[in-house]
């Protein structure tokens, strides 16, 4: 759900991307994250440098190197806000059906 890109490149020299969207509940991240890495993997060859709260399932960090991609639950995605925390960033979003 609401899936957004912050461009980072101007503000840190770490990462370029950060990719940040949600599921409804602990299934749907897991299903969510699973889903970046086979498309990512299948489209580029790509595999993440590393995973981290697959377990948990709450929040989901894929670390492609240059891009980082976090698969929030709602309540979790909400408590972190990394939206308004990099609101410096430019963003850019677009909607995807439900």
């Amino acid at each position: 759900m609401d899936p957004v890109v912050l461009a980072m490149a101007e503000l840190m020299d770490a990462f370029e991307a950060l990719v940040i969207v949600a599921g409804r509940n602990d299934r749907q991240v897991r299903a969510i994250a699973e889903e970046v890495e086979r498309v990512v993997g299948e489209r580029t060859g790509i595999k993440p440098l590393r995973v981290e709260g697959r377990d948990a399932g709450e929040w989901i960090a894929l670390d492609y190197g240059d891009i980082i991609v976090h698969v929030f639950d709602e309540a979790v995605r909400e408590y972190y806000d990394l939206e308004h925390l990099w609101n410096a960033a430019p963003s850019f979003r677009r909607s995807v059906a439900e």
